[in-house]
């Protein structure tokens, strides 16, 4: 890997990471502007720490290391640079459980924000349509994971075994975001603690971090890269968290900028499962490339609304 696929990588990932930590960051927000001083600087400081190195590194280390045992803690996160070829042969033969795996949760992520979840159509006409559709979501989402368990058991029963954890981590972490948004009104009450509402605040951060940690694997399989684009992505949602949400919100359709970002890369995802290359900028560009058809989307919006005021 030469030195522009990598900084091509982790700027794709700071990108990624950070669209999809909005929803995160709107959360932060709202609960940190009913924080003390002192509080508020704690979290940003000490829980950036927390969410760069102990959620977004630790997490994608412990995942490579536990679907390929045999590498150790540090092949785990070494390997992609590694020069023993047995240390690459056993990261290509573990990769497809992870990729399987990732590629259903996130795929499963999308398909539950275009069904069930209220949101600014970015395409109206498909999106209205699904949205209109919603009971069908648990039924698609069962044919998808009957359909890749079905191809994966040819191939390798790991990997069917990866799509189904998959799908249970999707389940597991959605039940703990539906908490988290329930809890949100009840967070801003001021007469709770602000040591109970940073406690909280942490939990939320590493339960939202799952799917920039999931969704990084279609970058990349190398630890050390995800944590700098994950950490880079972290930094600059903090910095939103701070000033700038009250605008960022303003761009009403980057959100669906992240979840077709997503439906793509969980796509890159089995597509390497299945023994399909990609090339490594592949990820990047394609993020890039949606997030900036929905920015510039929710910029002429923006502007739209802007020349309507009196």
């Amino acid at each position: 890997m030469n030195w522009l696929n990598m900084v091509v990588i982790v700027l794709g990932l700071g990108l990624f990471e950070t669209i999809a930590s909005i929803d995160n960051a709107v959360i932060n927000a709202e609960v940190l502007s009913t924080m003390q001083p002192k509080a508020r600087k704690w979290f940003l400081l000490w829980g950036l720490i927390i969410a760069v190195f102990l959620v977004r590194g630790l997490l994608p280390w412990m995942i490579v290391w536990a679907v390929n045992p045999s590498l150790g803690p540090i092949g785990a996160l070494t390997s992609t640079f590694s020069s023993d070829p047995s240390v690459k042969e056993s990261v290509e033969k573990a990769a497809p459980i992870l990729l399987a795996g990732g590629g259903t949760f996130l795929i499963f992520l999308f398909f539950h924000w275009l069904f069930l979840e209220e949101k600014h159509f970015g395409l109206p006409r498909v999106e209205r349509f699904f949205l209109k559709n919603g009971i069908w979501f648990y039924a698609t989402v069962s044919i998808v994971l009957s359909l890749i368990v079905w191809f994966t058991l040819k191939q390798n029963p790991m990997m069917a075994f990866g799509a189904v954890l998959g799908s249970t981590a999707f389940f597991i972490t959605h039940g703990f975001k539906q908490n988290a948004e329930a809890k949100e009104k009840s967070l801003t009450d001021k007469s709770l603690s602000d040591i109970s509402k940073l406690l909280y605040l942490e939990i939320i951060d590493a339960t939202f971090s799952i799917d920039g940690v999931l969704g990084a694997f279609a970058f990349t399989l190398s630890v050390p890269l995800i944590l700098l684009g994950n950490g880079l992505g972290a930094l600059v949602v903090r910095e939103l968290t701070v000033g700038n949400i009250e605008r960022i919100k303003k761009y009403i359709f980057l959100k669906n900028g992240a979840m077709y970002s997503i439906l793509f890369l969980g796509s890159f995802m089995l597509m390497n499962a299945f023994g399909i290359e990609m090339p490594e900028w592949i990820s990047s560009v394609t993020t890039f490339s949606v997030v900036l058809f929905f920015f510039l989307k929710s910029h002429y919006h923006l502007k739209l609304q802007i020349s309507k005021q009196p």
